[in-house]
Formats: C-alpha cells, structure tokens, sequence
C-alpha cells in the first residue's frame, strides 16, 4: 500500500456535493462545496505531481455526495478489482460507478460482495501481497469479510478481520484506516489506543516499525490527521495543520506534502486515502 503510486480513481466534488444537506451527509460546519472542490483540485494537483496518472470517475450531479471518497467501494487485488457492498445506506450506490469505470478501463472484476455482506475500502490494509487485514466494525461485518477471504483464497492470500470499537457511534466513521496508515514496506503511522490488539501483534511480529502520530492532533480532528496518502515510500501527501503528527513523520524519513482540508477532509470525514482509490501501484 506504499509502493509507488502509477494509476488512482478520484472523483470531484464539483458535481457531487453540490447542495449537499450537510445534517444528512454528517458532515461538520466548515463544510462548503466550492472550497471543498479547490481544496481537492489541491490534492489532485499533488498526485499528479507525484507521477500517478488520475482516472476520473464522470463528475455528475447525482446526490451521491461521499461518492468523492473513492477508496471505500472497491479494492484491487493483482488479479483485478472486487466490488464492494458499503456499509453506509447513503452510499449503496457508489460501487456501480467503480464497476462502470473498470470495465471502461479493461480491469477484470473478480468478484463482488453480495448483501447482507458489507465490506468498505477503508477497513481493508493490505500487510503484503498475500495477507489483507480487514476491521470488522460498523460499515464492515463477519459475512462480508468472509465473503472476501472466499474471492482471494484461491489466490494463496489469507484474510484475517479485526474487531473495530464503535468509538463515537453508528453515525461516525471509524475504519481500520483511521488508525492505521502504511508510510512504506516496513513503517505505519498509528493511533495506538484503537488499534486492535491482535493487529498491532501482527504488525510488530513482522518487524513493521510503528510511527505514533500525536494524540490531541488525532482527537481534535477525528482522526484526520492519521490519514495520509502515500504516494511511493516514505513519500506522503497529509492534510495541513498537524505539525506534530508531521514531524514524527520527518523523523522516521518520510517526505510530507500537505493541503488546506477544511472545507473538505475535516468537515466531511474523509482524507487523501479516503479521497483516493489506488488501482495501480508499483
């Protein structure tokens, strides 16, 4: 997950949060389209920057105003994609435009998860080529992780799930990524009180070096400041505001760049990895 960075989904918030209800979206009061879409075309700037090529996803007034958060609705194993199932019900319809937009690109699907399975993007870290962790918690359940194991077992990868704490309630999002961020092959940012236990000892088992991001920094912004897109080793795109976070980043050898979120990453819950979908890396 830290390889280089070579082909991405992304998906402007121009056309798909334009007149969002915030109240139902769960987004916080600094959202605002219009600075929500220049704080993306930030992002978007900076992945191109670093050599990935963006496939877009169509811009469309659709409603679908999380659908800018490409990294949940599906996942891409060295086979092809797997469609998922969300686990939010405003997002049900978002992994049609994954699948619209693989067969565009000649991807092989391999396989979907199918109801009452759930399994969102963001619950899912991939350890190595042939181990997936998977958290188990409010938008990812049992049958949808097993579900998952039985699409990639043929292939020789292992699928282990992890039970996520419900943290702030149904309504929040708390997914595996949002303690966890692999910086490079052997180097993760973490937020150590919610990372499950068996994970962490399977992290540490594989000599995997734990940089521990900054606990205010984590509370104040739900999160948020963990969530870091790498776009090859210990090279990393951040949202700005957590120098703490970011100076422990430095200190384990990474490069960070950063973009004002505001508008975007902190008001709607979601940052660089969760605005970002990798299908290729190298």
């Amino acid at each position: 997950m830290a390889a280089a960075l070579r082909r991405v989904f992304m998906r402007s918030p121009k056309g798909a949060m334009l007149g969002a209800d915030p109240e139902k979206w769960h987004y916080g009061e600094g959202f605002d389209p219009e600075r929500a879409t220049r704080q993306h075309e930030a992002l978007a700037d900076l992945v191109q920057a670093s050599g990935a090529e963006i496939a877009w996803l169509p811009d469309e007034e659709d409603g679908l105003s999380d659908s800018v958060f490409t990294h949940d609705p599906s996942i891409v194993s060295d086979r092809g994609a797997i469609i998922l199932s969300m686990g939010k019900a405003l997002r049900r319809e978002e992994p049609a435009l994954h699948e619209a937009a693989y067969r565009r690109l000649g991807v092989p699907i391999v396989g979907r998860i199918q109801p009452p399975g759930m399994v969102e993007g963001g619950d899912c870290v991939w350890i190595d080529s042939t181990t997936l962790a998977v958290g188990r918690g409010v938008r990812t359940n049992q049958a949808g992780i097993q579900q998952l194991a039985n699409i990639l077992g043929p292939d020789g990868i292992a699928v282990y799930g992890f039970d996520l704490p419900l943290w702030h309630g149904e309504e929040a999002c708390l997914h595996l990524m949002s303690v966890i961020s692999p910086l490079a092959e052997d180097l993760a940012l973490v937020h150590m009180p919610l990372l499950p236990t068996a994970f962490y000892q399977m992290l540490k088992s594989r000599g995997t070096t734990l940089v521990v991001g900054d606990t205010d920094e984590f509370h104040w912004s739900n999160g948020l400041s963990l969530n870091v897109l790498p776009t090859a080793p210990r090279q990393v795109i951040a949202v700005a505001g957590f120098p703490k976070t970011k100076a422990a980043m430095e200190a384990a050898g990474c490069t960070v760049r950063t973009f004002e979120a505001d508008a975007l990453c902190i008001a709607c819950e979601g940052g660089p990895t969760c605005l970002t979908r990798p299908i290729l890396r190298r």
